[in-house]
């Protein structure tokens, strides 16, 4: 193994792929005409190295694509945004590469999608697959949060792991998520419109949006194994500094439910259900992503918010 280049939230590795036999690619299907070019562009790439025997290569629709369809591949590629990405990437476990297509890029039109998990694009696709395929693409190990559900009889359910964030709240979001909420010394009840959480690479995405933390930036050692979280609406006089209103944070979260209904939310997409009493324990310990890139590190796109520790001459 040849280490080109290392930090703590992406790796560089030259010869740790491995080379991938079953591709599988889920594309966005809503009948826009660059989707649909973008698709034929990158089959026209494909067809050419499964007729050269390289590789075997299924097709399937976000729309139609279910848990079994990623069994058997051993790299799957995602043709759309980082919408398409980040709701796919629920069933893909750690060990699979993942490998954004960015089907209708921003820089080309001003009402494309910017992509901030997307390493490649269609005029791209063709070199970028070749890395993929001599080994030479970028692994980014991507931390994920991960949510567990214990009810009132015992039973545990695991949500699936967030790559941007999670929303714990009241399924009528126009009425109060009332819970308590333990974190190392913080045990608090509290009234609110629900706890947000958020990877460091995934903040940008909602929690910026909630959370006023614009100039501060995270320690660089710390990005892969800490989250944040914010208590949404939280009544003014109870937004203390203490850690309960939002908190930077390695320790697991659990909350207890004292909601009729409440569901945990998994970057936008999967709804989880629980009732009053259940708790709801929420870790940065989900399965890391494997998400290939070409050009740069996730990490260079974050550099604005991440504090690197100055070394001594």
């Amino acid at each position: 193994m040849d280490l080109l280049n290392k930090d703590v939230i992406s790796v560089r590795y030259k010869g740790e792929l491995g080379v991938p036999r079953n591709v599988l690619v889920v594309y966005k299907k809503n009948f826009e005409e660059v989707h649909d070019r973008s698709l034929e562009n990158i089959r026209i790439t494909l067809d050419k190295l499964v007729g050269l025997d390289e590789i075997n290569v299924g097709y399937t629709a976000r729309e139609t694509v279910g848990r079994s369809d990623f069994i058997d591949p051993d790299l799957v590629i995602v043709l759309g945004g980082d919408g398409t990405l980040t709701s796919i990437a629920h069933s893909v476990d750690e060990h699979t590469p993942i490998m954004g297509v960015n089907s209708h890029p921003r820089s080309l039109d001003e009402n494309g999608s910017y992509g901030f998990y997307m390493g490649s694009d269609p005029s791209n696709f063709s070199s970028d697959i070749e890395l993929v395929l001599n080994d030479e693409a970028i692994i980014n190990i991507l931390p994920r949060l991960q949510a567990e559900i214990i009810t009132t009889s015992g039973n545990r359910i695991k949500c699936d792991p967030a790559l941007n964030d999670l929303l714990v709240a009241n399924t009528h979001q126009y009425q109060p998520s009332k819970y308590r909420i333990q974190r190392g010394s913080i045990d608090a009840t509290q009234y609110s419109s629900g706890i947000l959480f958020s990877t460091f690479q995934g903040q940008g995405a909602w929690f910026r949006h909630i959370a006023n933390i614009e100039g501060m930036k995270f320690p660089f050692d710390e990005i892969s194994n800490h989250y944040l979280c914010v208590a949404r609406d939280l009544p003014r006089l109870d937004r203390l500094d203490d850690g309960t209103y939002w908190d930077w944070t390695s320790d697991s979260t659990i909350i207890t439910s004292d909601m009729h209904r409440g569901f945990v939310v998994s970057d936008g997409w999967d709804e989880t259900h629980f009732t009053r009493g259940a708790s709801i324990t929420v870790s940065i310990n989900g399965p890391p992503l494997r998400l290939l890139t070409f050009r740069e590190n996730i990490s260079d796109r974050t550099k604005q918010w991440i504090e690197y520790q100055k070394t001594e001459n």
